[in-house]
């Protein structure tokens, strides 16, 4: 039997090696536990028997009707997600309505575990993402007409801004059944329980009484 080159040894080793990796979290923590009567859970959502699924589980209605935007960012996003798609389970795939009054906002956020593109459908949309410390934090930004597409590279902070007088709808795509959301100004000054004020008043440069302020406020959340 005659031996094996050596580049095709270090090319399957390479290969093992690439798919030798631990599965994409899909929710926020999962914490090990060996109690088994704690309640199981699993990096995702359990699966229905096949043989019980049927045709109304691969169906979503909620992108019918317009997203109620009176609310103090005149926004409003309806998301399918797994939680409220229940068919994209496994699928690494979902899909959001975005609805915008005229200076509506969909503010500042990330999605922790998927990228996303979007397509603007009717009006006019100032979008942007921002990049890490690493390329510093430079800002990306377009003004969006119908029909134009932007994507937001998974886990970096951006928004959608209604810059047009006229209502505006557009659609995202995620790269994860279940991409999460942070909104920035809702995680930082609406978190529970509140980050310290020292931390917010150095992190921010502002005095205490600003960040008292901000803490005051009623973060709206518009998914």
């Amino acid at each position: 039997m005659k031996c094996l080159p050596i580049s095709f040894l270090i090319l399957a080793l390479a290969t093992v090696t690439a798919f030798a990796y631990d599965p994409s979290p899909l929710q926020d923590i999962c914490v090990a536990t060996n109690d088994l009567n704690s309640g199981v859970f699993v990096n995702g959502k359990f699966c229905k028997d096949p043989k019980q699924a049927t045709a109304d589980d691969f169906l979503f209605m909620g992108f019918r009707n317009p997203g109620n935007t009176t609310n103090p960012l005149g926004s409003k996003v309806t998301p399918a997600f797994v939680d409220q798609f229940p068919g994209l389970n496994t699928l690494g795939i979902s899909m959001a309505r975005l609805d915008f009054a005229p200076g509506g906002l969909n503010p500042p956020h990330t999605h922790p575990r998927g990228t996303e593109v979007l397509v603007v459908v009717e009006g006019t949309l100032l979008v942007g993402f921002i990049t890490s410390n690493q390329l510093n934090n430079t800002l990306f930004t377009k003004v969006l007409y119908k029909g134009d597409v932007f994507v937001f590279p998974i886990g970096l902070i951006h928004f959608q801004l209604n810059c047009g007088n006229t209502y505006a709808l557009a659609f995202a795509g995620l790269s994860s059944q279940n991409p999460g959301v942070i909104t920035i100004a809702n995680a930082v000054f609406g978190a529970k329980s509140p980050i310290s004020a020292d931390v917010l008043t150095k992190a921010f440069q502002v005095d205490k009484k600003v960040v008292d302020y901000l803490e005051a406020q009623f973060w709206y959340d518009n998914n």
